[in-house]
């Protein structure tokens, strides 16, 4: 099995340095949960579909993310505190491109 690195702020600005399976087909938002980094019910609400935004992320590092699909595009387009740096976590796969990913859960 081989693990990345993830630095992950919190909504209460508590940083977590986590590692996360690079041979288990998980994104970033299964990671948040998986180590309860946010409120049950309050991440991932549509189950990682793209049909949400409560997984919305800010990328803090510089990282050459995959492009944004256009399911991804029009939920931020509609979601509450969106920066540039906005991403929804359910749709950034774990591999070891993103190791040392730096990002921020945004806010409820």
């Amino acid at each position: 099995m081989s693990e990345i690195n993830l630095c992950i702020k919190d909504r209460d600005g508590k940083t977590h340095n986590v590692t996360a399976p690079t041979d288990m087909a998980m994104n970033l938002m299964e990671i948040i949960r998986s180590y309860e980094l946010a409120p049950e019910g309050s991440i991932g609400v549509c189950g990682g579909m793209a049909m949400c935004a409560s997984c919305q992320c800010y990328i803090t590092s510089k990282h050459n993310l995959p492009d944004m699909q256009a399911e991804e595009e029009a939920m931020l387009s509609e979601a509450f505190n969106v920066k540039d740096n906005s991403r929804l976590s359910c749709q950034i796969a774990i591999t070891s491109d993103i190791d040392g990913l730096n990002f921020e859960i945004a806010p409820e």
